[in-house]
């Protein structure tokens, strides 16, 4: 069965475009036999993968970054029918700034290898978040970590996970904060918060934002806290790059907890993102869930 490629030449800041031929060379020489679709706009990807999946490709590959693999889940989403049906197989082609969700996965982020275990075939099940509508593979924020990503998305200086960095200092001088409650499984929370993150990888951005969160253990992760000064933010920035002992989880109001659903009631909007992707509106609430084991990774 032919394969559909979905191509986001602005991953990485138009570095995946410059990437393909060598992602395309490392396909054609693990004998993946494939056609390749485009994206030519924001949003676009989704689109293209639904329509891939109704034309009977498969797998469907995507050559970009963790934002490009959210659209991608949406697409595939868009184009099941049902809620239930198991969504892919999905390759992933690593061309990203991060590559967040296969570092998650343990996954190599080498096109060779990435190509080869496309072509091996092997199907590993991992879970699917959603926030209120949108379906996301690794992670999602509301707080500081998406307005950290309205900064990021204004540095064009800077290139790689350096870009990160200094988005996340830029954003903890502003030290937004907000009133919120939230609620888990077994628990909730009432009170000042400056971030709240569900992961259901542990890395996100290159920050260790959910440390303990498993993609096939059927639940979220859900970190969220209140730091009360900027040197209290600026203290947690560097235990953020931290998964074991010593994360900033640990700290001083800081919490994580596992659950099968979260609400998250802000007392004003705050940004929100997806796998990345900021959405167009600000929000002030959110229901998550998890699909245990609904999207299929083709992995080693």
């Amino acid at each position: 069965m032919t394969a559909k490629v979905v191509l986001n030449p602005y991953s990485n800041r138009w570095n995946a475009q410059a990437r393909w031929p060598e992602a395309e060379a490392a396909l054609k020489a693990a004998g993946v036999e494939f056609e390749v679709a485009i994206s030519q706009n924001k949003g676009g990807i989704v689109e293209l993968v639904a329509q891939a999946v109704r034309d009977g490709f498969s797998p469907i590959i995507i050559a970009g970054g963790d934002g490009s693999i959210g659209d991608a889940v949406n697409g595939l989403a868009q184009a099941a029918r049902s809620g239930e049906e198991p969504l892919g197989p999905l390759g992933i082609m690593p061309l990203g700034s991060a590559n967040d969700l296969i570092f998650n996965l343990n996954m190599s982020a080498d096109l060779g290898e990435a190509a080869r275990v496309i072509a091996a075939g092997k199907i590993r099940r991992v879970d699917l978040g959603m926030l209120n509508s949108r379906y996301f593979a690794n992670n999602s924020a509301a707080g500081l970590e998406p307005y950290v990503t309205t900064k990021h998305e204004r540095i064009h200086w800077i290139k790689g996970m350096a870009r990160y960095l200094v988005a996340a200092v830029w954003a903890i001088m502003d030290k937004p904060e907000w009133q919120g409650e939230v609620r888990w499984d077994d628990g909730e929370y009432k009170g000042p918060l400056s971030l709240v993150s569900i992961g259901n990888g542990r890395r996100t951005g290159g920050f260790f934002m959910t440390p303990h969160a498993d993609p096939t253990d059927g639940k979220l992760t859900l970190a969220f806290g209140y730091r009360g000064t900027r040197l209290g933010l600026f203290q947690a920035l560097p235990r953020a790059f931290k998964e074991g002992e010593g994360s900033y989880v640990e700290m001083d109001g800081m919490h994580e907890v596992h659950s099968t659903k979260v609400s998250i009631h802000l007392d004003h909007p705050s940004p929100a993102h997806t796998d990345g992707e900021l959405f167009t509106d600000q929000v002030k609430d959110f229901e998550y869930s998890i699909q245990p084991g609904r999207l299929q990774i083709l992995a080693p």
